[in-house]
């Protein structure tokens, strides 16, 4: 029985969905938690599912919106997008104390380090060409024909997110760094006149891919809770911005010798994407460069932020806090580019 959850009433549920044939053979194993949305692996006689819900306790009206996770796979469901097949929603927090919903399990590959070190350099860059395949496809769906036509407010999507986190930033207590002033000044002097609107998905990151076990295919995009309408390119760049940030700082692939792995250099990557989606990235391109890797080192010092109250939740918050100035620093030198290419 799951520590973390009630087993008896889920059980009940679940045979009410018609998705178990006994209570007995119901099995349930944590997957993740945290900051993040709760994951289990819920083992039935019938199959396996996922269930995902909201953390415990009081949360930010727009924060673990699984809500929005559930509505907006569903609505993907027959697309080139490929995600789970949602099984059944649940609002009654009587339950397990939060809404849940039970997805299809995916048996694959969750590959969290982006140089692949387990794959040949062939299978390095069949896997870069389909996560960027899928984003281009996610960036084509027509969002009234699915239904989403209401997921998110159409336009002024950067101007919106440089405001919140700039809000962030300076209602910390800890200093900014010097590089995290300057651009929240000049970010929103050289917004983008001609934003794109289209379903995004906030997050698109390799280790939020499942792969097939052998194949480099992607069977489902997970975590779709920052999902919205929004700027298809500001969803690309912040995919891109791996190949900014070096490796041994966190998370990058900056500094690896690209070609002898076989994964594309980031001008191979972007044209591949300006040819999929048939979107050009210049001339603004340091610029959406600029604004993510400025989103990042803002979520960061917000980790720190939270260290230093003693409210992380992560061992490792600290560190992690550390981060935000020098990736502060690489988004101040790719808005001096944007302006170099501008002038």
């Amino acid at each position: 029985m799951s520590r973390e959850l009630p087993l008896a009433p889920l059980a009940d549920w679940i045979l009410q969905q018609g998705l178990a044939g006994s209570a007995s053979a119901i099995a349930v194993l944590p997957l993740s938690g945290g900051q993040s949305n709760p994951t289990f692996r819920v083992t039935t006689d019938c199959g396996e599912y996922a269930l995902r819900k909201q953390p415990p306790g009081p949360l930010l009206a727009s924060a673990h919106a699984i809500d929005r996770e559930y509505r907006v796979m569903a609505a993907l469901a027959g697309t080139p997008v490929p995600v789970p097949r949602m099984l059944a929603w649940c609002d009654d927090a009587s339950l397990l104390g939060t809404p849940f919903y039970l997805m299809e399990f995916l048996a694959g590959r969750v590959l969290a380090d982006q140089s692949l070190p387990d794959a040949a350099p062939a299978e390095r860059a069949a896997i870069y060409g389909e996560m960027n395949r899928v984003l281009a496809a996610l960036h084509a769906v027509d969002r009234a024909a699915v239904g989403l036509g209401d997921y998110g407010r159409c336009g002024n999507y950067v101007r919106r997110q440089v405001a919140r986190w700039s809000r962030q930033c300076e209602a910390s207590t800890l200093p900014l760094p010097a590089a995290m002033r300057r651009l929240m000044d000049w970010l929103p002097q050289h917004l983008p006149a001609d934003e794109a609107t289209t379903l995004v998905h906030g997050d698109y990151r390799m280790d939020n891919l499942v792969f097939h076990a052998r194949e480099p295919r992607v069977l489902g995009v997970l975590d779709w809770e920052l999902s919205t309408l929004g700027d298809p390119l500001a969803d690309f760049s912040y995919h891109c911005m791996s190949w900014r940030i070096p490796a041994t700082l966190w998370r990058g692939i900056a500094g690896l010798d690209l070609r002898a792995l076989g994964i594309p250099d980031e001008a191979s990557y972007v044209r591949r994407y300006e040819e999929a989606s048939g979107r050009a990235t210049a001339p603004h391109w340091e610029f959406y460069m600029a604004y993510n890797l400025f989103r990042m080192a803002a979520i960061l010092h917000g980790i720190a932020q939270r260290a230093a109250d003693g409210t992380a939740a992560a061992a490792d918050a600290v560190e992690t806090g550390r981060k935000a100035a020098p990736l502060a620093e690489l988004a101040w030198d790719c808005a001096l580019r944007h302006q170099a290419a501008t002038r």
